[in-house]
């Protein structure tokens, strides 16, 4: 008897292996192949939204109506990325579900942080953000060898004339088609903002640009640059300095070991793009304006390019600074390379990775 009673708990036990684990706690629904990793990854993300809501709201955020439920797949050579549905109606926020995969240093370290940074803001502004400043903000909170990946390719973009200049940068509310220099420039240009003047200002700096949609005078507002074609100049000195450390740079430290930057896993994840699906339901924004609804994809997928040798240069933006003759940005002595003109994408098909979508009703 007894051991007939022992072969069936052993049966159960095998069967709960085999379907996965679920662990709940208060905001979060994790659903993984490892009990142990479930709990353990709900504990991180309840800690990462606490604290990372603190670092750039200055406090914690209220808990959700409803948990979020992650599907996690963890494995040591999945490149690392994720996803995150949310769906804004009428000012609520509501939802939420994230799939993400990686090795489990990543999702700690890296796909945590970015995708909860993601729930931060929809949570904060009840509305789309800019792509490259959701984006941007998201990778900010990604582990050192993560981020290094993105300036690499920035710098390559740069030399080969598929830099985005920030007249169409700003105005983005769409992927382009060529999507992979508007995370790297995004994550850039979020570095060096939060770097002259921290998380707090960055969110303050949003909310002003969102609610004016004039985001030159919001920059002149928050960080004392006189205009796009400025900030744009003084951006590209950075990124042609080497990225420098201001003082006054801020950082939340990762909870978990960073992996070394020449770790020989799998390539990261196509980029989510973005989808746009029929649907007769009409939300009211902020401002009461009807608007068509729109689903969005947040994720932090990125593969690094290899370093060139050519100047780093901004195509013309059809703006300059007061008093500047017109010439393209970049070196003076050295004409632009024409860049690829960013598009809006009406996605016809997801990603190699199934993701799950970010649904934002604008």
């Amino acid at each position: 008897m007894e051991a007939r009673l022992f072969r069936t708990a052993a049966l159960a036990a095998l069967l709960l292996v085999s379907m996965g684990a679920r662990f709940q706690s208060t905001n979060y629904i994790v659903d993984t192949a490892d009990p142990r990793l479930a709990q353990q990854i709900a504990q991180a993300a309840e800690k990462y939204r606490h604290d990372l809501a603190i670092e750039w709201l200055g406090q914690a955020m209220p808990n959700w109506a409803s948990p979020c439920m992650m599907t996690v797949q963890v494995g040591p050579n999945l490149g690392a990325g994720g996803a995150t549905t949310f769906v804004f109606d009428r000012g609520e926020v509501f939802g939420w579900r994230m799939t993400i995969q990686g090795s489990a240093e990543r999702i700690f370290d890296s796909v945590l942080p970015h995708e909860i940074t993601h729930m931060i803001y929809a949570t904060r502004f009840r509305r789309p953000l800019p792509r490259w400043a959701d984006e941007g903000g998201a990778t900010s909170m990604e582990c050192a060898s993560e981020k290094q990946k993105h300036r690499t390719m920035l710098m390559q973009f740069l030399r080969t004339g598929r830099g985005i200049a920030f007249s169409q940068l700003f105005a983005m509310t769409d992927y382009p088609r060529d999507v992979m220099p508007l995370y790297a420039e995004g994550y850039s240009l979020a570095e060096y903002l939060l770097q002259h003047g921290g998380r707090r200002k960055y969110v303050e700096f949003l909310d002003d640009g969102l609610k004016t949609n004039q985001w030159a005078a919001a920059v002149e507002r928050h960080y004392g640059i006189g205009d796009l074609g400025t900030l744009q100049n003084t951006w590209l000195a950075w990124v042609r300095a080497g990225f420098p450390t201001a003082p006054a740079a801020t950082a939340v430290a990762a909870t978990a070991p960073q992996a070394s930057p020449t770790d020989p896993r799998r390539p990261r994840p196509e980029p989510n793009l973005l989808y746009r699906e029929p649907n007769d339901h009409r939300v009211v924004s902020a401002s009461g304006a009807g608007m068509t609804p729109v689903t969005q994809t947040a994720a932090s997928a990125m593969t690094p390019a290899p370093q060139a040798t050519a100047p780093l240069v901004l195509p013309a933006s059809g703006w300059r600074p007061s008093g500047v003759a017109a010439q393209p940005i970049g070196v003076a002595s050295e004409p632009a390379l024409p860049a690829s003109a960013p598009q809006a994408t009406e996605a016809t098909r997801p990603p190699a990775m199934e993701p799950s979508k970010q649904m934002i009703l604008q």
